[in-house]
């Protein structure tokens, strides 16, 4: 029977082969400024870095953040109607959901969702 040790070294040695093998063969590519950089959300990554931000994108990213946090806090109403009564239930959701539109009117209102101009 083969040892443990053996066949660990075994199993380094064929790993080091094939990682070695891949190495070789594998298609090499010149090393371009623009494919080495990180994507920054569509932003010339070649361009100057002190560029003003858009405000706008900002803004924009702020709302979808408020209303995706509380599009979460509706998850735990689902799991509180076994708990209380249909009324109190319904009643906690209605204000939630209307607190939630008024912000979306609000937000619609002052022109903060055309997405261009």
């Amino acid at each position: 029977m083969i040892s443990l040790l053996s066949m660990s070294c075994l199993i380094l040695f064929i790993s080091s082969i094939i990682m070695m093998l891949a190495s070789l063969l594998s298609k090499k590519s010149f090393i371009d400024r623009e494919k080495a950089s990180p994507f920054e959300c569509g932003f010339d990554p070649i361009s100057s870095s002190r560029m003003p931000f858009s405000l706008r994108f900002f803004l924009i990213a702020v709302i979808f953040l408020i209303f995706d946090v509380e599009i979460a806090l509706l998850f735990p109403l689902i799991l509180i109607m076994n708990y209380s009564s249909i009324f109190m239930w319904f009643f906690t959701s209605l204000i939630f959901l209307i607190i939630l539109l008024i912000g979306l009117y609000h937000e619609w209102n002052q022109g903060a969702l055309n997405w261009a101009n």
